[in-house]
C-alpha cells in the first residue's frame, strides 16, 4: 500500500486575527492533486485537524468538503486522529457516518484499545496494513492523580502511561507481524529530541510527557506523529517522523520547509519513504536590523513567486529613539502595498547602555505576542522578584492544560 502522512492542519487558525482560509484551501486542493498524482491509497492525518475545540463554520466546511472530495479519488482509506487542539466530541460526532465511506475517526482515547487498531484491506479484501491509530493522550487517559506527588513523579508517571499505551498494542499486532503484515502507529505528542516552534502550545508541563524513540515498540514499521510543526525525524530514527504543519503557523517557521511523507509498503515492510514539498502561496517574512537596512530589505523584497501578499514581522534596531520612525516605515511600506502587508511591528530595540523608563516601556513585547505562560512568568517576577518560580510555573502550565482539555470535550 502507498500511504501519505500529514498532520497539524489547524483549520481555522488566525495569525494576529487574520484568517488563513485561503492558505488552507490552497493546501487542501494541492493535497487532493497529490493523492491522485502519487496514487495514494491511505491517508493518515495525525491530529490537530482544527486550531480550536470550537472551530468556525468556515473551518468545518473546509474539513467536510475535503472529505467529500477525497472520497472521489483513488484514496480508499482515510484515518484521522485527534490532537490536543481538537475537540473529541466535534471529531467523533459524525464518526459512524464517515465510517460508511472508509473514513476512520479516533477523536480521543477509547475504552477498548482494539477500537484504535484498524485493519486496511485492498480491493480484493486482502489484509495489507494495520494501523494503531492513537490520538492525543490526555492526562486522565494515561494516569491517575496521586495527592502529594512531586513534579518528577508526575512527569515519570505520564511518560510511563504514554509508553504503556503503545506497548499494549504489542500482543495484538504480533500475529500480523508473523503473517508479514506491516504495522503503522500514529500519535500526537512531544517526543524527546524534537524541535518545536513558537506556534506549538505545550502539551504537558515543560518536558512532561516526552518519550524517546526507543519507547515505541519495535513492531511498528512506521510511526506517524503530529504536534511539532517542523518536519523531522525523532532522534534521527528513520521510521519515526513528524510531518509538520502544511503552512507556517507562526513567524518562527518562516525558514521551515513544509512537506508530506509518502510511504511504500511491500512484502510486509517499509520499502520507500520520500518527502514531497508543499507549495507555499503566502510567505511569512521577517525584517530585522538597522533602520536603513530594514527599509532596503522592504524595497527589494520580491513576492512574485507567491499568489497571496506576504505577511511581515518588523523590528528595527536603533542607537537612539527616532521621532518619525513609524512614518518612515509607513512611507516605504506604501511602495510595496500590493505585495506586502505588515502584520507585527515589534517595538524597536534601543542599543543604549542606560535606558529611560519610556524606552523600557517601548521594548515591552506586545501582549498579543505573549503566551499565557509568558504573562504568568512576568507576573511572578513582578510579585516575587527574589523567589524561584519553577514550581509555580509548572502548576500554572498544568492548570492551563487541564482547562484546554475540558474545553475540547
Amino acid at each position: 500500500m502507498r500511504v501519505l502522512h500529514t498532520s497539524d492542519w489547524h483549520l481555522g487558525q488566525r495569525l494576529v486575527n487574520l484568517e488563513r482560509t485561503e492558505e488552507h484551501q490552497h493546501f487542501l486542493d494541492w493535497l487532493l492533486q497529490t493523492i491522485e498524482a502519487e496514487q495514494i491509497e491511505v491517508l493518515l492525518m495525525a491530529g490537530d485537524v482544527f486550531d480550536t475545540g470550537a472551530p468556525s463554520n468556515t473551518a468545518l466546511k473546509q474539513y467536510y468538503n475535503f472529505l467529500t472530495r477525497v472520497c472521489a479519488t483513488c484514496c480508499r482509506h482515510i484515518i484521522i486522529t485527534g490532537g490536543n487542539h481538537d475537540s473529541v466530541a466535534t471529531l467523533n460526532a459524525p464518526k459512524e457516518l464517515l465510517d460508511c465511506f472508509n473514513i476512520k475517526v479516533i477523536g480521543g482515547a477509547t475504552c477498548d484499545l482494539l477500537d484504535e487498531l484498524i485493519e486496511l484491506r485492498n480491493e480484493k479484501g486482502e489484509l495489507e496494513l494495520v494501523v494503531c491509530a492513537v490520538p492525543f493522550l490526555r492526562d486522565r487517559d494515561i494516569r491517575l492523580s496521586i495527592p502529594g506527588e512531586s513534579y518528577d513523579e508526575r512527569e515519570q508517571r505520564i511518560k510511563q502511561g504514554i509508553a504503556a499505551h503503545y506497548a499494549a498494542f504489542v500482543p495484538h499486532v504480533q500475529p500480523y507481524k508473523t503473517q508479514g503484515i506491516p504495522v503503522v502507529a500514529m500519535g500526537h505528542l512531544f517526543a524527546a529530541g524534537g524541535s518545536a516552534s513558537d506556534s506549538e502550545k505545550e502539551i504537558h508541563v515543560g518536558n512532561l510527557g516526552q518519550i524517546g524513540a526507543d519507547q515505541f515498540p519495535k513492531e511498528f514499521d512506521y510511526v506517524a506523529l503530529g504536534h511539532l510543526h517542523r518536519p523531522q525525524q525523532v532522534n534521527k530514527t528513520h521510521h519515526i517522523r513528524y510531518s509538520g504543519s502544511p503552512i507556517p503557523l507562526s513567524f518562527s517557521e518562516v525558514a521551515d520547509k513544509k512537506v508530506v511523507y509518502v510511504l511504500d509498503f511491500e512484502d510486509g515492510k517499509l520499502t520507500d519513504l520520500k518527502e514531497i514539498a508543499i507549495p507555499v502561496c503566502r510567505k511569512l517574512v521577517r525584517f530585522k536590523g538597522g533602520l536603513e537596512e530594514v527599509k532596503q530589505k522592504i524595497v527589494v523584497y520580491d513576492n512574485s513567486s507567491y499568489t497571496l501578499p506576504a505577511w511581515a514581522e518588523l523590528q528595527v534596531e536603533l542607537d537612539a529613539p527616532i521621532p518619525d520612525l513609524n512614518q518612515q516605515l509607513e512611507d516605504v511600506l506604501k511602495l510595496k502595498s500590493d505585495e506586502l502587508q505588515l502584520l507585527i511591528h515589534r517595538p524597536p530595540l534601543i542599543k543604549t547602555a542606560r535606558k529611560t523608563l519610556e524606552q523600557e516601556v517601548r521594548e515591552e513585547v506586545d501582549l498579543h505576542t505573549l503566551s499565557e505562560n509568558d504573562v504568568f512568568l512576568k507576573r511572578c517576577e513582578s510579585a516575587f522578584p527574589e523567589s524561584d518560580h519553577t514550581e509555580l510555573r509548572h502548576t500554572f502550565s498544568e492548570l492551563l492544560e487541564l482547562m484546554r482539555q475540558e474545553e475540547n470535550l
